[in-house]
């Protein structure tokens, strides 16, 4: 991958992060805190890797859908208590604290519109 694309890759993943620490700390609502959140956090950690890495984009992307679902596993065996974390704010935003399918659909939404743009952006390079 060519040094401008991991720059690029950076800067997505920066703006992605301050997008999610604005809706952390603003937004509190039905939709764009619960839903929209967590399809995003899935193109920050494929940007953040993507930024850092070397590796095929459906590799990254596979393994960002298998971390995204082994967190959720995680919440559902409430590992926040298990690791005794629970008086830590910070872990229990990171980390999260309840398993909900529902974040496994965002996680799987965020997977697949981070393929239809790998792959438009392979298409207009062509």
């Amino acid at each position: 991958m060519k040094p401008r694309s991991k720059i690029q890759y950076g800067i997505l993943a920066v703006i992605l992060f301050i997008i999610e620490v604005i809706i952390a700390l603003y937004i509190n609502d039905s939709f764009i805190r619960p839903f929209l959140g967590d399809v995003l956090v899935i193109g920050l950690i494929y940007c953040t890797v993507m930024a850092i890495s070397s590796y095929r984009v459906i590799t990254v992307a596979i393994g960002t859908l298998i971390f995204s679902y082994l967190v959720e596993t995680a919440q559902y065996f409430q590992i926040i208590e298990v690791l005794g974390l629970q008086e830590f704010r910070w872990a229990r935003v990171i980390i999260g604290t309840s398993f909900s399918w529902w974040d496994i659909v965002c996680y799987s939404i965020g997977f697949i519109i981070i393929l239809f743009i790998e792959k438009k952006k392979i298409l207009l390079r062509e």
